[in-house]
């Protein structure tokens, strides 16, 4: 087993320095563990820990093989990366947001990967057109409203947000949101840069409030009554009807018209994992990504944290599923990443903070 130079004293988090939780460590029904393995994993991961930990243990008793982990946010990660270079003891990077997987493959911190495995269960969009990187679960960033005060009947697209009949109804987190930068990146990719801009301009004129720092504020404000329409990824308000099954907020699903008429479907974007650059075993950290991708491990996704499965052979949460169908836009999710700069500095233009 390699040795492993980490500690807890740094603002990450690793497998041994915390005791799991209750409902972690609950499994009934389990087969018996796997015999230990020679194989030590290290993974950079961005994803909070309650999410992660539950597959790595899965996987280590399945296997035998050992995850240890670190968690951060994504930049600190790709520049810890970065600068251990090939002393890194960093197998595998998991991170949210296809900008920042973009950004790491960019930086030369990931391998590609050739793995048959992985292009069968993870769908062409949502993985690098290069297979440096492969998409785990999908987040659609789709329309909230609450039904009674914003009938579905008046909803239909991001662009129609941008109409002056929606003036002083709509509310949106930050344009310092990776996501909000990433939906705007993608729609630069079909519409142009111009259309986009008038887009943005336009949501930022019928604003009702200035931005909120977060995703789960938007959904509280439009059911409070605040605005009319929302933005926001699909499993905050997932979380959020878990909690509290009564909220008035639902999703709308926009752009659902016929592709052929130009309609783009519903922006999606990914969390997602690859082999580091300078990986000493990347044969067994493929292996890992691979697990990730198929049946238990995309179910785990779906059910702790709302999201969607990016294997589209597995099932979503109910509660998520009872939304109904929606059809993704197709374009690769990767162009969230090459164009993520010129979103930002467009967002900027538009006034949009």
């Amino acid at each position: 087993m390699r040795p492993l130079l980490l500690g807890c004293a740094v603002v990450t988090v690793l497998a041994a320095c915390s005791s799991p939780s209750p409902d972690e460590t609950a499994n009934t029904e389990t087969a018996s563990p796997a015999p230990a393995s020679d194989v030590e994993l290290v993974v950079y991961t961005s994803r909070n820990e309650q999410l992660v930990k539950p597959l790595f243990d899965r996987y280590t008793e399945e296997t035998g093989i050992e995850v240890t982990y670190l968690t951060d946010q994504a930049p600190p990660l790709m520049e810890r990366l970065k600068a251990e270079g090939s002393r890194t003891p960093a197998d595998v990077f998991i991170t949210v947001d296809a900008g920042n997987l973009w950004q790491a493959t960019n930086l030369g911190l990931l391998q590609p990967i050739e793995s048959t495995t992985l292009q069968a269960n993870i769908p062409e969009n949502l993985r690098d057109p290069d297979n440096h990187w492969f998409g785990l679960s999908v987040r659609a960033r789709t329309l909230v409203h609450d039904p009674a005060v914003t009938p579905a009947a008046d909803l239909s697209t991001y662009e129609d947000l941008a109409d002056p009949r929606w003036r002083g109804k709509v509310c949106l987190r930050t344009s310092a949101s990776v996501y909000n930068q990433s939906l705007v990146a993608t729609m630069i990719g079909t519409l142009g840069p111009e259309r986009t801009e008038d887009i943005v301009r336009g949501w930022v004129a019928n604003l009702a409030t200035e931005p909120f720092a977060n995703d789960t504020a938007v959904i509280e404000a439009v059911g409070a009554g605040r605005c009319a329409v929302g933005i926001v990824n699909s499993y905050y308000l997932g979380r959020a009807k878990n909690e509290d099954p009564a909220l008035n907020v639902e999703p709308f699903w926009p752009n659902q018209g016929d592709v052929a008429d130009g309609i783009r479907g519903v922006h999606v974007n990914v969390s997602g994992a690859g082999v580091t650059a300078h990986s000493d075993q990347p044969e067994a950290a493929q292996a890992f990504i691979e697990w990730l991708s198929a049946g238990e491990a995309q179910a785990i996704y779906a059910n702790e944290n709302m999201e969607f499965p990016a294997n589209p052979q597995v099932a979503a949460a109910p509660l998520v599923a009872g939304w109904g169908e929606y059809r993704q836009d197709l374009i690769n999710v990767s162009e969230a990443g090459r164009l993520q700069a010129e979103a930002v500095k467009l967002m900027d233009r538009a006034g949009y903070r």
